[in-house]
């Protein structure tokens, strides 16, 4: 989820009633800044890193205010996350974990530590390209800041989130990778384009121990198809089924991305709210349902937080 306004036009999926209703206990809070000249995210975007940090930190201020109001839980530690799993269903405050989207925010290496002591346990290095990597849409490799970035996510024990990361900045990535993760990202094996995982980008996840989400967005699960036809359910498993063949029900989850980047319009057939979310669980085999369902994520989390 992010602290920002669904896009105009569309019918927005997320809010804090429908997490419970979907029996949510836990996600990733994004730190997105919005680049300018952003296609149909158009509004104020960023020129410069000042303006990018100057975002991030407005969100982070916006859940620090939900948190305030008991709508949310900022998790940093494992301790926190299993209070917030233990908690009566329905119960308490929604659990978040920091994601930022785009490392633009972030001044430099030297910089990181003032974002962990904020709460940010993941980043993302690009979204489109940032100063420090290639991303969707926008090939090219890690900068040397980017390698800088890496090194010192490393050094942290911060994750790194492949998701929107193009395949040469991958590839600087796993000279020396950090922790890693997918929290929204489908399969190139099945639509291509490099916002999509290569079956090598999933393997460097299962091999780190990650998670891989998959993004119910329609035409990112089918392959040509545009912004006016929603896809079947089915679509939905083709590329859990893939990632599973791959690397394991263990390394698949929902990552969904309905967090105000496209509205209820675009998704399956279906799914008209997040509360819908968890009937897609009917198409996955029994053995695996738990674990898509948010196990595979819990048990990620806990060790990545501990």
């Amino acid at each position: 989820m992010r602290a920002a306004d669904p896009v105009e036009g569309q019918t927005a999926t997320v809010s804090f009633p429908e997490l419970r209703a979907a029996g949510v206990r836990a996600a990733f809070a994004t730190l997105f800044a919005l680049p300018a000249g952003a296609g149909e995210l158009s509004g104020e975007g960023y020129r410069d890193h000042a303006g990018a940090r100057r975002q991030a930190l407005e969100q982070l201020d916006q859940y620090r205010r939900w948190e305030d109001a008991g709508h949310v839980r900022l998790l940093t530690d494992a301790a926190a996350l299993r209070e917030v799993l233990a908690a009566p269903e329905g119960a308490g405050p929604l659990g978040l974990v920091l994601l930022m989207e785009g490392a633009d925010p972030v001044r430099d290496a030297d910089d990181l530590p003032f974002w962990v002591g904020a709460g940010v346990r993941v980043i993302g290095p690009a979204w489109g390209a940032t100063r420090y990597a290639g991303g969707t849409d926008a090939p090219g490799p890690l900068t040397g800041a980017g390698r800088d970035l890496v090194a010192a996510m490393r050094d942290l024990g911060m994750t790194l989130d492949l998701s929107h990361l193009d395949d040469a900045a991958f590839e600087g990535v796993m000279e020396a990778p950090p922790r890693l993760i997918a929290t929204h990202a489908n399969s190139r094996a099945l639509v291509p384009g490099n916002r999509h995982l290569t079956d090598e980008m999933a393997r460097a996840v299962a091999a780190s121990g990650g998670v891989i989400g998959l993004v119910l967005l329609s035409r990112f699960l089918r392959a040509g198809v545009g912004d006016t036809v929603r896809v079947p359910p089915e679509a939905v498993l083709e590329h859990a089924r893939h990632y599973a063949r791959l690397v394991g029900w263990e390394h698949v989850g929902l990552g969904s991305d309905l967090d105000g980047g496209f509205g209820a319009e675009k998704t399956p057939l279906g799914i008209g709210r997040y509360a819908d979310v968890p009937g897609l669980l009917d198409h996955l085999p029994a053995e695996a349902r738990a674990g898509v369902a948010g196990g595979n994520w819990a048990r990620w989390l806990l060790g990545a937080l501990g």
